[in-house]
């Protein structure tokens, strides 16, 4: 990997080393969110903070752990990975939040993606698009095993990962509207949970460095239940995602462990 930081000892945009982050490393978007996260460690100390990148570092059941801030979209998520892989760590946890897209999928909701739809471009820089982007089923069973354990109502299934976000709310003004209405309705058909911004990339970049990756998002709202005139209040507290995705880290540090 090629280092353009001045401290050969850190990786470039993260600027992090091997022995500052755990194994098992939670990925938010948002670096204010990294703080609230380490809460949930056992002595958590502060590593870094280089552009979107902010890293804590603690433990859980005596086991090192890392919560990393990737930003928004794939091209940033990529790096924060890559970095992250090359210092140590081999399994993800994304956190964050997503739009739902089934009627069933309510505000304040937990969405477990399976696998998410490649409709971005940074996983396009790694594998063929006939590469499905699929999350590591450990961390996928974790999440659900934690999501049941708090009592939190969640799904599991797939979703859409994008580059554009008002691409999504305001798809009918854009020069690709005919593009991006008729694709949104065939994923809709299809089934899709939800849609974000990260997954596919993460996804992705995960298979090709053989990590494990899952994520969890809370559904702050739904476009087609409000399209539909249905009740859709926005949601905005994530803590039950973190709490999700804290013990879904819990649960696999258990296993492996065990050597299950």
């Amino acid at each position: 990997m090629v280092n353009y930081s001045e401290d050969k000892d850190k990786l470039y945009h993260i600027q992090c080393g091997k022995g500052d982050v755990g194994r098992y490393v939670i990925l938010p978007g948002d670096p204010k969110r990294c703080e609230k996260i380490a809460k949930y460690f056992d002595n958590p100390r502060f590593v870094a903070d280089n552009r979107e990148f902010v890293t804590y570092t603690g433990t859980l059941d005596g086991v090192e752990v890392s919560v990393t801030s990737t930003g928004i979209g794939g091209p940033s998520a990529a790096i924060a990975m890559e970095e992250l892989v090359a210092c140590g760590a081999d399994t993800f946890v994304r956190i964050g939040t997503c739009g739902g897209m089934q009627l069933d999928v309510n505000s304040g909701d937990l969405v477990i993606a399976t696998g998410s739809i490649r409709q971005e471009g940074t996983s396009k820089e790694y594998a063929p698009i006939e590469y499905p982007a699929v999350a590591n089923l450990d961390v996928v069973n974790s999440l659900v095993e934690g999501a049941k354990k708090l009592g939190l109502p969640y799904h599991t299934g797939v979703v859409q990962a994008k580059d554009s976000f008002y691409g999504q709310h305001s798809p009918e003004i854009k020069p690709v509207s005919y593009d991006l209405l008729n694709k949104w309705e065939a994923w809709i058909r299809m089934g899709c949970l939800a849609s974000e911004m990260e997954s596919a990339a993460l996804f992705i970049v995960g298979q090709f460095l053989r990590a494990r990756v899952g994520s969890v998002f809370l559904v702050m709202g739904n476009q087609e239940r409000a399209r539909k005139g249905l009740d859709n209040p926005i949601v905005h507290d994530t803590d039950g995602a973190i709490r999700a995705a804290v013990e879904a880290v819990r649960i696999l540090i258990q296993k492996d462990k065990a050597g299950k």
